[in-house]
């Protein structure tokens, strides 16, 4: 099996929201689509709205292409600016609000015992992951062009493409290039 696998654009599902006030690209979710215990996503915000409610999930989120400002019902504000993150409850479903235009935010939507973590950041040069025993990492592309190698496998990334890096606990995994990466761990023993 290979090391490297390419998340196919025809394997992309958009759909609207749960309180339909937008859409969302839904990338993977496992370990399976009926009973997902994580799940990644793009949602496309073109204006002010409330989120849908994800009760008994946690929600890590970043804003790629422009600030995101988020009001809890407990009053909280947290302001994202472009490629920043925050984690909060899916059952307290903040306000968002576009204070310089559409943005898009990308999602980790976490179950039950899942674990993972969810970075967004530049690439400039070269950058190796970390390798640990029983986590899978994926990568998307935001901008830019990449090169991702591991073992003897090489694979090159374009704007807006997304792969899986499975590979064993004795290689070493690097990302070379510029541009911008989101980022996901996942554990596999779920």
């Amino acid at each position: 099996m290979s090391a490297l696998q390419v998340v196919s654009s025809n394997t992309l599902r958009t759909q609207a929201w749960a309180n339909g006030a937008g859409t969302t690209t839904v990338i993977a979710r496992g370990p399976d689509d009926a009973n997902w215990q994580w799940r990644l996503s793009i949602a496309e915000i073109t204006q002010d709205c409330d989120f849908s409610s994800y009760p008994d999930t946690r929600r890590q989120l970043v804003a790629l292409d422009a600030p995101l400002n988020l009001r809890f019902d407990d009053g909280r504000d947290v302001s994202l600016l472009r490629l920043s993150a925050t984690h909060f409850d899916g059952a307290d479903a903040p306000h968002a609000s576009l204070p310089d235009g559409p943005s898009r935010a990308f999602n980790l939507m976490l179950r039950g015992t899942a674990e993972g973590e969810l970075i967004a950041r530049p690439l400039n040069g070269s950058m190796w992951l970390p390798r640990r025993e029983h986590w899978r990492w994926f990568a998307h592309l935001l901008g830019g062009r990449a090169e991702v190698q591991t073992g003897q496998e090489r694979i090159d990334m374009d704007v807006g493409s997304s792969l899986w890096i499975d590979a064993q606990p004795n290689e070493r995994v690097r990302i070379e290039g510029g541009g911008e990466l989101v980022l996901v761990q996942l554990a596999t023993a779920i």
